[in-house]
């Protein structure tokens, strides 16, 4: 017999379609069609039986490459129904990339679609099937009709409608918490992506503390709009699996659209970059009464935008989490947020932050580097040796900068390798940054170092206003010490960032040096 602390020993949707099948799983917002989970249990099964069907016995890694749509969270179940771990990659990312990272997850096949065929046929080693109906002879339908769809996976009742049979009897195959059922690439802000590894217990666990952090009804609805090949897009279709509670789905951003889709499927959750959130303000967006968590994360959140969303009663939640952690690490409730400026909260239940310098670590307000231990952190990565240098002897070394107060609640304040040392002098980059985002007209600010003959290193900014360099530097003189001061400052339109949000360090470099 079991012990309780396997739990869960398959897939979460089995669990929760023999719980409440009736109630609505995942809802097509683009498409104005709803799934129930018993509906969603039988394409879950279709899915399933056609990973078998082309696999056999293999259980490798299932990747995919479809963007943001219903159809991910059959394929995510789907794999997790057969015990396979499953792999979305970035749809935006060039060719050589992804060959690289389905070499590197020995793929047994890749999915796609139709927006993706001619890629997904271009960079796999593997046989390649649709989720549509494919264009080409080298790209077969996942379900075998040869009669896909291109809003998602037919339902295993509908498929095999198609054959004239019964729907496929698929049973779940027995999990451990320990087994791999997520590969997930990070962004690669200032190096290459790697390859994480989450377990079923990962997942399990961030949603768990997710709910402590946030409440749950079972009335609840979350808007997916951020791509699904991240963690932050993925999240609630585990968190509403578990619950019980709905994921509307949205294909793309927009901002009147996003805004019209909040009020009309009565949502009361949604996952926000700050740059999206910024959008929906600049826009005029009031929420209706039912919304109540905007979880902002991807990248520090400006003070400003925090402040003039709580003025519009938009409950926004600052979070700070990671890949590695199977999302959150730390989130700020609204009244949280109003009160201490900057910090992301305390850390979820279960979840262990240590602030270490110098090898040790240290108390309240002393800045470190922060290490994360707990159940949601990843046993590590595809590469072993990364895997080494990422875990010390208080857990995951997450190369971010911060520090806590008396009472836990956490600020993050850069990267460890942002620091930059010019003549001999350390200095903290988002310091700098916060001081150029005081300037009026500033919208936004990334401060890096860049290679100095004569210095070691300077201080370079990338500014994003209606301002000129010399107002720039002139408010930098009277704010910072001398050898703060940017020495390269330019004015872009927008920061480049990576698809999740966070501000792309080597992009803002090159921008910088060009």
């Amino acid at each position: 017999m079991r012990s309780p602390v396997d739990w869960p020993t398959r897939d979460l949707v089995s669990y929760r379609a023999a719980t409440t099948p009736e109630r609505t799983a995942v809802v097509d917002a683009d498409r104005g069609e709803g799934r129930t989970y018993r509906e969603l249990d039988a394409a879950v099964d279709s899915v399933a039986a056609a990973f078998d069907a082309r696999s056999g016995a293999a259980t490798g890694p299932v990747a995919a490459l479809v963007d943001t749509r219903p159809a991910v969270a059959e394929l995510f179940y789907g794999a997790m129904r057969t015990g396979r771990p499953f792999a979305p990659l970035n749809v935006d990312l060039a060719p050589e990339t992804l060959r690289t990272q389905l070499e590197t997850l020995d793929a047994e096949l890749l999915v796609c679609e139709r927006d993706t065929e001619s890629l997904a046929a271009e960079v796999a080693a593997c046989p390649v099937a649709s989720v549509d109906d494919p264009d080409t002879a080298a790209v077969e339908p996942l379900d075998g009709t040869g009669q896909g769809r291109r809003d998602a996976p037919r339902t295993g009742a509908e498929s095999e409608a198609n054959r004239g049979g019964a729907p496929p009897d698929v049973r779940p195959v027995e999990l451990s918490r320990d087994e791999t059922a997520l590969v997930l690439f990070t962004s690669g802000t200032t190096d290459e992506p790697k390859g994480v590894g989450l377990t079923l217990g990962n997942l399990v666990a961030s949603a768990t503390a997710s709910a402590f952090r946030l409440g749950t009804l079972p009335s609840d609805r979350w808007l997916v709009c951020l791509p699904t090949y991240h963690m932050g897009g993925l999240a609630p279709f585990v968190r509403s699996a578990l619950y019980g509670t709905t994921v509307v789905v949205q294909r793309a951003f927009e901002p009147s659209e996003t805004a019209r889709l909040l009020a009309d499927h009565d949502v009361t959750g949604v996952s926000l970059v700050p740059t999206m959130l910024k959008r929906l303000v600049d826009a005029g967006w009031t929420p209706e009464d039912e919304l109540r968590t905007v979880l902002l994360g991807g990248g520090p959140a400006d003070p400003d935008l925090v402040e003039r969303s709580l003025a519009r009663a938009i409950p926004v939640c600052p979070t700070y989490g990671m890949t590695e952690t199977a999302s959150q690490i730390a989130t700020a409730l609204p009244e949280t947020a109003g009160s201490y400026h900057d910090t992301v909260g305390q850390p979820l239940v279960c979840t262990d932050v240590a602030v270490v310098a110098d090898g040790e670590p240290v108390g309240p307000n002393t800045r470190g580097e922060l290490v994360v231990s707990g159940p949601t952190v990843t046993p590590g990565y595809l590469d072993a040796d990364a895997t080494d240098a990422a875990f010390g002897e208080y857990g995951f070394h997450t190369g971010d900068r911060g520090y806590r107060d008396e009472d836990g609640r956490l600020w993050v304040v850069g990267r460890v390798d942002d620091r930059i040392v010019t003549g001999g002098e350390n200095v903290e980059t988002e310091a700098v940054a916060d001081a150029i985002r005081d300037l009026d007209g500033v919208a936004d600010a990334a401060v890096v170092g860049l290679p100095d003959e004569e210095w070691g290193q300077r201080v370079a900014a990338l500014v994003v206003g209606a301002v000129d360099t010399d107002t720039v530097t002139d408010h930098c003189r009277t704010e910072l010490a001398p050898y703060e001061v940017p020495k390269t400052v330019r004015l872009v339109e927008e920061l480049p960032r990576t698809p999740s949000g966070t501000v792309d360090r080597d992009a803002v470099r090159r921008r910088l040096r060009s």
